[in-house]
């Protein structure tokens, strides 16, 4: 039981520095910070910029809050790393009311630079995390705000109309317009692992947004946002994009593996189309995350202690009863 009850602390504590943000591992070649001194279009600059996108001292701004902006920013190196996560610090605000504002948005880790705007390249190759603020199905029974995840090796194409769901790994609704703070996403990417963590209500904590296992991404792709307005307008702000590396030890046929040949897929037990059915957006057959593994064992543990309990009150009782006949 002591062991168990060690072990159960040091999951629980590793697994709450999912997210720690260790300043020895980031990585700077793929990292967007304050004053933004790798942005342009130099032959030396780390990250180019498209369409409406304003570069500031203080927030990169991929759209005003005007109809019919795109703008978009991509790290121009390469990205190699086989476990990674970033940290995406962003603002969407406008003066826009309840549903009428618009329309989000994209966090990138694919083959080729895209063309701004979320979702504007359909059979895009890799990774794509939206930030969704406006629902355009109308039947969908969502909150907005809703994060989504999508992966694709070009043969699976976003639909607008349904706001990605028929092709989404997982999501979740967060209240991440108009906030008076700063908002947070975290994406990690560790041995086929995708995790999505946010921090929406200013508390610095995380919390999770997706988990689901059986990812594969290659390596040699570039990151990058972007966003878009339509009749409908926000302001899309990039406050700073900060990659980790992690370090994690892979098995000797996994170091030898090529893995800029690895095609982006997902292994999974249920259809992304199946979300269509599904309310919550998430896989009901999605493997166990670290605090439900955590809740469970300890559950356990404390129903090992109360039959212990029982077991010694019961015999305890056994051996008096047996006394009374001597």
């Amino acid at each position: 039981i002591v062991f168990l009850l060690l072990w159960l602390l040091h999951f629980s504590s590793v697994y709450s520095d999912i997210t720690d943000g260790n300043a020895e591992h980031l990585k700077r070649e793929h990292s967007l910070i304050k004053p933004y001194q790798g942005v342009g279009t130099s032959p030396s600059s780390q990250w180019d910029f498209k369409g409406s996108t304003l570069v500031t001292s203080q927030y990169i701004r991929l759209t005003p809050d005007e109809r019919s902006k795109q703008g978009s920013i991509w790290n121009t190196v390469p990205c190699y790393l086989k476990d990674w996560e970033m940290h995406v610090q962003f603002k969407v605000h406008g003066s826009g009311k309840k549903n009428l504002h618009g329309d989000g948005i994209a966090i990138w880790y694919t083959k080729q630079q895209l063309h701004p705007g979320p979702g504007s390249n359909d059979n895009f190759h890799g990774l794509a995390i939206f930030i969704d603020t406006y629902p355009n199905d109308e039947a969908s029974d969502r909150s907005f705000p809703y994060i989504s995840a999508m992966v694709s090796n070009g043969s699976l194409a976003y639909d607008h109309g349904k706001d990605g769901r028929s092709t989404e790994l997982g999501g979740c609704s967060a209240e991440i317009r108009n906030r008076d703070h700063d908002t947070y996403l975290a994406i990690r990417y560790s041995k086929g692992r995708l995790t999505i963590m946010v921090d929406v209500d200013d508390r610095n904590e995380w919390k999770e947004c997706i988990d689901i296992g059986g990812v594969r991404l290659p390596t040699g792709y570039h990151f990058g946002a972007s966003a878009a307005t339509g009749d409908l307008s926000d302001n899309h702000d990039i406050i700073s994009m900060k990659m980790y590396q992690l370090m994690v030890e892979h098995t000797p046929e996994e170091d030898s593996q090529d893995w800029t040949k690895i095609e982006p897929s997902v292994s999974l037990l249920k259809s992304p189309k199946d979300n269509i059915d599904d309310p919550t957006g998430n896989f009901r057959s999605s493997p166990l995350t670290g605090w439900k593994v955590f809740l469970l064992l300890l559950c356990a543990l404390l129903g090992i202690v109360v039959c212990a309990v029982v077991g010694a009150v019961v015999f305890q009782k056994r051996q008096e009863r047996n006394k009374r006949f001597y």
